[in-house]
């Protein structure tokens, strides 16, 4: 569970914002959306192969870029 308290002299709106940041930091509401429907293993493989295949793409044209520069 997250918890924040107030210093002193904090305002609200910083307490919210370090409230804000405390929560992304945690990963709290990404791990909810990935919960929130039932995935098979199949397809978690199947998601994980595209996104590798996108990093790989990805850094080979980043590679080639470099490269055309020199």
């Amino acid at each position: 569970m997250t918890k924040v308290v107030l210093r002193s002299g904090e305002s609200p709106e910083s307490l919210l914002k370090r409230f804000w940041k405390r929560v992304a930091k945690d990963r709290i509401l990404t791990d909810a959306k990935k919960k929130r429907y039932f995935v098979s293993m199949s397809e978690r493989r199947r998601i994980a192969l595209r996104k590798a295949k996108r990093r790989e793409r990805k850094r080979r044209w980043r590679q080639q870029r470099r490269q055309r520069r020199y």
